[in-house]
């Protein structure tokens, strides 16, 4: 006891304060809404790994920088080469042209009728027409009235028996319609043909002393004549009389109203002279219409008259509700059939898988606006051709176009089931189930032939 006297006090310890600025409280676990030994989804690379700094964040951020480098540079030299390419062709047939006519007051027709117009104010485009209300129509209200023949008798019958071709569109002023073709072809620079295939020939012959020999033809129509088996290029020159006749077809993925609305569009113009073929582009091309040119007049044509017997059979397969895949496989299978007999008969298969080909065939097959495809909508329902055809007020050149294809394919040796039948439920010899039945057993072949 003595002895502790002499060791030294131990001092009492202060207690330290704590700064706010030190504290940290712990993050609370992770919470998963899936099973219980779910693992939880890594963080996302590009967010806190380069904000902290590490030596692996910094290579990361410099490739994303070099990717958005590329891809901005390639898109500048895209649109460097885009505006070099307009200044270098620029072409003064728009400037040069003072008329053209359309022949025939359709969709398609009164559509192109009305984009040519829209680009020139003092263009004079006029529409040869049949029915001489649909004329007054158009030069008065500026609206493509289309009346029933019962309706034309009486004018006071006009309101039960009249149908509108685009009617929530007013045509420009600009357009004139009229019945007389003396009146409408002289002086013309381009002439549109949107008659109908099956009554192109009776109608040209009628109107070939008006035309002039050097006047370039721009044909809207696809299908293939039911007695020749012949496309507009063979049968604008025969029933005018003039081999020489300068011919164009334009055609790919288009609706009528689409272009109305001036929605973006897609086009080809295919001609054998590519001198012309260049003009009706810059004629035709605008900022809602790309024009692409082609010397493969064969396979542009082909394929604009197929696509719709083909659109027939893709809106069959809908009206039966076989789904998807029977649709997949079957417009697959249709291009197919029409690439075998388009390349028979000299196309060439860069021109099927564009947009005349391809494009066309998915915007017939797949959408509701398409009037082939409609047909076999309501014939996969049920429906008889007889009703459908007596209903329509437009025309859908797949029905009469079927038997002709079918021709076709026998005069090349060509195998097409689809298309076959088709023409088969067409002519009221098979019924669609039955169809369906037969193409599906078929033999089990290559799948490359």
């Amino acid at each position: 006891m003595a002895a502790a006297t002499f060791l030294p006090p131990i001092p009492t310890p202060r207690p330290r304060p704590r700064l706010a600025a030190t504290v940290r409280r712990p993050r609370p676990p992770p919470i998963f809404t899936g099973a219980a030994d779910a693992v939880p989804p890594p963080e996302d690379d590009d967010s806190d790994d380069d904000d902290a700094g590490g030596d692996e964040a910094a290579p990361r951020r410099s490739a994303r920088k070099d990717r958005r480098r590329v891809v901005r540079v390639a898109w500048e030299k895209l649109v460097r080469w885009s505006r070099s390419w307009r200044r270098r062709n620029r072409s003064d047939v728009l400037e040069t042209t003072r008329k053209v006519v359309v022949l025939g007051g359709g969709s398609f027709g009164t559509a192109m009728a009305a984009h040519v117009a829209t680009k020139k104010a003092d263009l004079e485009v006029a529409m040869l027409l049949r029915d001489d209300l649909v004329c007054r129509s158009i030069n008065h209200s500026h609206i493509n009235w289309f009346v029933t023949v019962a309706a034309s008798l009486e004018p006071f019958l006009i309101s039960a028996g009249k149908h509108k071709y685009l009617p929530e569109h007013r045509l420009p002023e600009n357009i004139v319609a009229t019945t007389s073709a003396a009146e409408a072809l002289a002086g013309a620079d381009f002439c549109f043909h949107a008659v109908p295939v099956q009554f192109s020939s009776f109608f040209l012959e009628g109107i070939s002393t008006h035309v002039d020999p050097k006047l370039p033809f721009i044909s809207l129509s696809k299908g293939l004549e039911l007695n020749t088996l012949q496309t507009m290029s063979k049968i604008i020159p025969r029933a005018l009389g003039n081999r020489r006749q300068p011919f164009i077809v334009l055609s790919g993925p288009s609706f009528a109203v689409e272009l109305m609305n001036k929605l973006p569009t897609a086009m080809v113009v295919a001609s054998k002279d590519k001198k012309l073929a260049s003009s009706v582009q810059q004629l035709l091309a605008s900022p809602n219409l790309r024009i692409s040119t082609s010397s493969d007049v064969t396979g542009v044509e082909i394929a604009g008259a197929l696509k719709n017997v083909l659109a027939i059979a893709a809106g069959i397969v809908e009206g039966m509700n076989l789904g998807n895949n029977c649709m997949a496989a079957l417009v697959a299978q249709g291009c197919s059939e029409i690439r075998w007999l388009a390349t028979k008969m000299g196309a060439k298969p860069t021109t099927l898988s564009g947009l005349s080909g391809s494009g066309d065939i998915m915007l017939t097959c797949f959408v509701n606006l398409s009037r082939n495809r409609n047909v076999g909508l309501r014939l996969g329902s049920g429906e008889k051709l007889d009703q459908i055809m007596s209903s329509m007020n437009q025309v859908a050149e797949g029905v009469s176009t079927a038997g002709a294809v079918i021709a076709l394919a026998q005069k090349y040796n060509v195998k097409m089931p689809v298309l076959t039948a088709v023409a088969r439920i067409i002519d009221n010899e098979l019924t669609p189930k039955k169809a369906v039945m037969e193409l599906m057993n078929l033999p089990q072949v290559n799948h490359l032939m």
